[in-house]
């Protein structure tokens, strides 16, 4: 029972509630999305954002900011920076959403591209594209861009792509069963047309490192940890997705094949000497690549390895292995042919790469909520995501920094390689890579930070990874989730946000968790829907 002194903050947060709702910049029918943030406090990052590409790109569309009033989480934390590039990301990925004839597609790149499919839609982030879509709250966005991959234009195996995992993690934040349900029967044509073309006799599935989106790699083609992971979680997404469809026969079948390619991955793929997951050629004698890439951490974005192997973990800031002022290199710095010379301005030899790194927030936040471990802590990711956000930035010739995304950057200097080869080149068009789509921010910040990890049941499950001591506040509000609307926040001292001190979960302005601390929070959703 919710004390006396607890009741009274209650009432007081849901005073300072409802007085946002009618604050004069929300329309009418937006007010049910304001809980505790006021979004017109935030407007300035926008204006800023437009003032910015006016500037350096000569031209900006008109501000959609009741779409984004209507459609985004709304965050505050202490970060100015970690604030700035996450309203950035909202901003650029807006930019990303088309729609065509056959509903809404979610875009790489803003130009049109020789390689793309149709409507300028590629599959190689469309697994970002899914994690960040699903937190929007209309979900109209998110669930045709989906659908889209799995019609007669989709090639979802243009590039790799974990398609039914990406499923699956829309159906753990929406809760919606129906789509993930439907899309079944394409999930299998979708796994058994890689065994067709990508499977060898000996189990494992091979792939050019140029198909994975990754050229040009020091490992090149093979059997790669990415491609293998992508079809082990695709395999363990259609299990769950029968189960949810109470197809068990299916849901065994695939939970076998996870199990027997699991085994493969672990058999194959992880070398004991480098201690770390390396691509083995398809046709080698030899083995391993000898080489450890940032790919290596990919089997922990599906929960693949088990807790002997988190020993890899330590390579990631060590001088001569990953670290990177600006994000983690893409191989080893002690390979000798760590930024081997390669005629490309797409380069996975060294440079970091925001797609990359997003995988490995995702994989070192899953180790982080897995079985205890003394490699990794939540210093470390608040350390690496804190350095993905410094790394989102340009600087102008006049000396000016703005929020910048875009291809590969130089992991010591901050700067943007395929755009400088570009602009060097004179190649059109000009500052192709502008708020480039190809890795995920929001997602990052919600899940792993923040700290809510999707259920397929009933649940509300929070565990955050913010390091403590570090903030004094921060609040998510307006995040939809199987059906209902979320406000997580943590207050010290219970002056900024005036609902009382602590942390607490928020379902639709209602209280359904408290803890005096920063700690993991665990709650049952209202039995009604919105």
């Amino acid at each position: 029972m919710m004390t006396p002194v607890k009741l009274r903050a209650r009432r007081l947060c849901l005073a300072v509630a409802l007085a946002a709702a009618f604050h004069p910049g929300v329309r009418a029918e937006d007010r049910a999305l304001v809980s505790v943030l006021e979004p017109g406090n935030f407007r300035h990052y926008f204006t800023g954002f437009a003032r910015d590409e006016r500037e350096t790109l000569g031209t900006a569309p008109p501000l959609p900011w009741q779409w984004f009033v209507r459609n985004i989480p709304w965050l505050d934390t202490p970060d100015a920076e970690i604030n700035q590039i996450y309203y950035f990301r909202w901003y650029a990925f807006q930019k990303h959403l088309e729609r065509t004839p056959d509903g809404y597609v979610i875009t790489e790149f803003l130009d049109d591209v020789p390689w793309a499919g149709k409507f300028n839609a590629i599959d190689a982030a469309a697994g970002h594209h899914i994690r960040e879509a699903r937190w929007l709250r209309d979900p109209v966005y998110v669930d045709d861009y989906t659908r889209f991959w799995f019609g007669p234009d989709g090639e979802p195996r243009r590039y790799s792509f974990w398609a039914a995992d990406s499923v699956y993690q829309l159906y753990l934040a929406t809760g919606n069963r129906s789509l993930a349900v439907s899309l079944l029967p394409a999930l299998e044509r979708n796994y058994h047309a890689w065994e067709a073309t990508h499977q060898d006799a000996n189990g494992l599935f091979w792939q050019i490192d140029d198909r994975d989106g990754m050229e040009d790699s020091i490992s090149g083609t093979g059997y790669r940890p990415t491609i293998n992971s992508y079809m082990y979680g695709d395999a363990m997404a259609i299990s769950r997705i029968a189960a949810v469809a109470g197809d068990q026969q299916i849901a065994a079948q695939y939970r076998a094949e996870a199990a027997r390619l699991r085994g493969l991955i672990e058999s194959h793929l992880w070398n004991p000497h480098d201690e770390f997951y390396e691509t083995v050629a398809r046709h080698a004698a030899s083995g391993w690549s000898g080489v450890r890439e940032l790919i290596g951490y990919i089997p922990w974005y599906f929960e693949i390895p088990p807790p002997q192997h988190d020993v890899a973990w330590k390579f990631l800031f060590f001088p001569d292995g990953f670290a990177g002022a600006y994000g983690p290199t893409t191989a080893e710095r002690s390979s000798p042919r760590f930024r081997y010379k390669v005629h490309h301005e797409c380069l996975w030899n060294g440079p970091s790469w925001p797609y990359a790194t997003t995988q490995t927030l995702v994989a070192l936040a899953n180790l982080l909520n897995g079985p205890a471990q003394t490699v990794m802590t939540r210093n470390d990711y608040f350390r690496l995501l804190s350095t993905y956000t410094h790394s989102q930035h340009l600087r102008l010739r006049g000396g000016r920094i703005i929020p910048w995304i875009d291809e590969d950057l130089d992991p010591d200097t901050g700067e943007w390689i395929a755009r400088d080869i570009l602009l060097a080149r004179h190649a059109l068009p000009k500052n192709r890579g502008r708020y480039y789509n190809h890795s995920g921010y929001a997602d990052l910040i919600i899940t792993g930070l923040i700290g809510l990890r999707p259920q397929a049941g009933n649940e509300v499950v929070v565990h955050p990874l913010l390091p403590p001591n570090t903030w004094s506040y921060f609040a998510l509000d307006g995040l939809p989730y199987h059906g209902h609307l979320l406000t997580i926040l943590y207050d010290r001292t219970g002056q900024r946000y005036h609902c009382g001190k602590g942390f607490e979960i928020l379902c639709d302005g209602r209280l359904i968790a408290h803890a005096d601390g920063l700690q993991s929070l665990r709650a049952t959703l209202p039995a009604e829907g919105r």
